[in-house]
């Protein structure tokens, strides 16, 4: 009765119960509901979950917010966390520290699993001699009157063994292959697409909650319980791989099961590998809304509560990896596969790495790098049995440790010890008007003396520049077709051309227009766009709803000018190393370049109107336009959606990540992060670029659920810059909308710049 008792408690807490004291009222819940009902695409599966299951989202305001990777060993001082509080400090806290993250992936991600069955029988069903080796048919029952079945196929090599096992789903028995010819039995068991035994567990255990994933995970559990009684297999040298999101599975079925020696996750996006916080809408990446959207069954249907609210997920995939510590584990990732994210994955591994360093094993967790998109072929396969054999002290292969994205901000101060904030003096969002001398600007003229100070200040922020010379564009060194179709550049719709070119330091362009503009005989307005920071895709975004935006651009009549982003796309490995070769520039100075070398190019294409080229940002291309916008007079006007939160008031200890963010995080501007903790004395903040275009038409969309930006402090940003509008005799050229959206660039907000941007140009 004891251990039924602990059981219901267990169920109690996994259900969905309050957890935190001071949990809202129901009725808060249920607006909060309502909310995202409004917001979300509709989801059947899950508004049918909802209506069964009654359940309401969890009260956020209880949720400590979190925009980075908290380390899985952190302290955690917040006394909302549902964490322990202290750090750990040795192998013993870890597993405890460990236990709760395991529950609350079982709450909120995974659901629920039952006990290892007591009894696992196996039925041979057929065996058959190949060359060198046996290939055996099996099914194995198990649960309450052996009602729960799963067929696995294994492989085992010629002679006496014990030979260690490579474990894998049924669509992967190609794997399996080149895992046996170098010595390894191959375990293919149903748990796949392909053939997926596993929904005969949900009429065997009808008490679990658990999700699609998790049943196919602790279904490689059940295989690891049948070879455990062969003499010829080596259980304790099991190895579970798996690809897209039987890579996803094959690291819960690591984390839920410590037999498993070794995991090899391979390419398997957000809700594997990848950070739901680092990998989502904000990058136009594989995220929660679309996950729990497209395959609702995969994770519980209680993840798809933190659409847009990933910062509020108590744990995250980082967490998932870490689970598998001190095992060894090799997280394989393709630099274009769309599913998938450079830069998350490297934030995952430097996540993940406190963990594998507390328990003596940090060997035993890399990241191997691919070329190419989402497909694996036999060199990578053999890679991966090269690691198993050097987990296994079987052979000694090399997997040195590769970070492309820089990201040691320590160091990189370090080599800019002599740098000091101290002479800037503090300041808040009052002197859009303010001169360095204190001086008021109270006439028009006067105003292009602000804007001077504040470019000087951009300029000193971003670094100190390379030497650079003007290409007004040219033909060698397009984008081949193959690349594109890589980096799944779209064909245009038709009535849409597509022209190529190269600008600036040899970066390849698209240009986009309808196909009549030549027969104008008269220049058209352009947009250049300027996309987030979509590590696999570049400027084309890897998941969206609808169609491309500058698709829908070229559509309503603009020329649309577009190239990957600095370390995205066909770019990401131009990014490596940049921190050393340009110690005191910045990767948003780069960036910057890139834009204003962009605007000489569009300038010299015939039919395009230099004189009404528009910016259109989301995201980190609305952090790097305004910064460009306030260096370069040439845009005719500017849309930010989704910029960034106002540098003074982003601290640490608000819920947006803090300037940290932009600095010690991302490296996109280091010497920003030298005023963590003086943030009041950054030198120039958000309503400043913003004023530097007055009074040309510039549009603000901040969404009001913003998880990147508060609302309240983009409104005051936006209100301090319009003095400048004001000024010069145009308050009504900055707009600000707020739709009851949170961050992303969908239908919906695409249609509110489309609109804004014809208004602007025909009237």
């Amino acid at each position: 009765m004891r251990g039924m008792g602990l059981f219901l408690c267990v169920l109690w807490v996994l259900s969905g119960a309050p957890l935190i004291a001071g949990e809202a009222s129901k009725e808060k819940r249920k607006q909060t509901l309502e909310q995202l009902l409004r917001v979300l695409p509709k989801s059947q599966v899950w508004q049918e979950w909802l209506s069964q299951s009654g359940e309401l989202p969890p009260d956020f305001d209880a949720f400590v917010p979190e925009h980075s990777l908290r380390s899985p060993l952190a302290a955690v001082p917040n006394k909302k966390s549902l964490l322990p509080p202290k750090a750990v400090e040795d192998a013993e806290q870890w597993q405890e520290r460990r236990a709760k993250i395991k529950e609350l992936f079982h709450q909120w991600v995974l659901g629920t699993v039952p006990p290892k069955p007591a009894h696992v029988e196996a039925r041979i069903l057929s065996e058959k001699q190949e060359a060198g080796a046996l290939s055996r048919q099996i099914e194995l029952s198990f649960g309450p009157e052996g009602r729960a079945k799963l067929s696995l196929e294994l492989l085992i090599p010629k002679g006496d063994g014990p030979f260690p096992v490579f474990m894998t789903q049924h669509n992967h028995r190609g794997w399996a292959l080149i895992a046996l010819r170098r010595g390894y039995i191959g375990c293919v068991y149903a748990g796949a697409d392909s053939k997926d035994d596993t929904d005969s567990f949900l009429a065997a255990y009808p008490g679990f909650e658990w999700s699609r994933l998790t049943r196919r995970a602790w279904a490689g559990s059940r295989c690891l319980d049948y070879l455990e009684t062969l003499p010829v297999a080596n259980a304790v040298q099991t190895v579970i791989t798996g690809h897209s999101r039987n890579g996803k599975l094959a690291l819960i079925a690591s984390a839920l099961d410590e037999r498993f020696a070794a995991v090899i996750s391979s390419s398997s996006g957000a809700g594997g590998s990848m950070s739901t916080r680092l990998c989502s809408e904000i990058q136009q990446a594989e995220g929660i809304e679309f996950l729990t959207r497209s395959f609702p069954d995969w994770f519980h249907p209680r993840l798809r509560f933190f659409c847009g609210r990933e910062d509020r997920l108590p744990v995250d995939f980082h967490d998932l990896v870490a689970l598998s510590a001190p095992r060894a584990c090799l997280l394989s990732i393709a630099l274009n596969d769309s599913v998938e994210s450079s830069w998350a994955m490297q934030k995952t591994v430097l996540g993940a790495k406190p963990v594998y360093q507390l328990l003596k094993a940090e060997k035993n967790l890399r990241i191997l790098w691919r070329s190419g998109g989402h497909e694996t072929w036999t060199a990578t396969i053999e890679r991966y049995v090269d690691w198993c054999d050097t987990a296994f002290g079987r052979a000694a292969y090399d997997f040195p440790e590769r970070f492309i994205h820089p990201w040691d901000w320590t160091a990189w101060q370090a080599r800019n010890a002599s740098l000091s904030v101290d002479a800037f003096l503090p300041k808040g969002l009052e002197d859009t008007l303010s001169l360095k001398d204190g001086a008021s600007v109270r006439e028009a003229e006067g105003f292009n003396k602000k804007r001077a100070e504040v470019a000087a200040n951009v300029n000193w922020m971003m670094g100190e520049a390379p030497p650079a010379a003007m290409n007004p564009g040219h033909d060698y060194g397009k984008e081949a077709a193959h690349i594109a179709a890589l980096l799944q550049r779209p064909a245009p719709p038709a009535g849409i051309v597509k022209e190529q070119l190269v600008f600036g330091e040899y970066i390849a362009a698209d240009v986009y227009y309808p196909q009549e503009v030549k027969t104008f005989g008269q220049k058209v307005p352009a947009v250049l766009w300027l996309g987030p920071a979509c590590y696999s895709n570049g400027y084309g975004s890897a998941y969206r709803r609808g169609e491309q935006v500058f698709h829908n651009l070229a559509k309503e009549g603009f020329v649309v000018f577009c190239f990957d982003p600095f370390g995205t796309g066909r770019r990401i490995e131009e990014v490596e190393g940049f921190d050393t070769h340009y110690p005191r520039w910045s990767i948003l100075g780069k960036m910057v370049r890139d834009i204003r070398a962009a605007l000489d190019a569009m300038a010299n294409v015939k039919f395009v109107d230099a004189n009404s080229i528009y910016g259109v940002g989301y995201g980190l291309g609305s952090f790097a336009g305004l910064h460009a916008g306030a260096l370069d007079n040439r845009f005719a006007g500017f849309v930010s959606v989704c910029g960034p939160q106002p540098f003074r008031v982003d601290t640490r200890d608000n819920q947006y990540g803090g300037i940290a963010r932009w600095a010690q995080e991302s490296m996109l501007l280091p010497r920003l992060g030298l005023f963590d903790g003086k943030e009041t004395r950054v030198p120039y903040d958000i309503h400043n670029l913003i004023a530097s275009f007055a009074p040309k038409p510039v549009l603000v969309i901040s969404p009001l659920l913003d998880r990147e930006a508060r609302a309240a402090d983009v409104e005051k940003s936006v209100e301090a810059a319009r003095a400048a509008f004001a000024l010069l005799g145009a308050p009504e050229k900055l707009e600000h909308l707020k739709p009851e959206d949170y961050n992303r660039f969908g239908p919906e907000m695409q249609t509110l710049v489309v609109e804004w941007l014809k208004k602007q140009v025909f009237k």
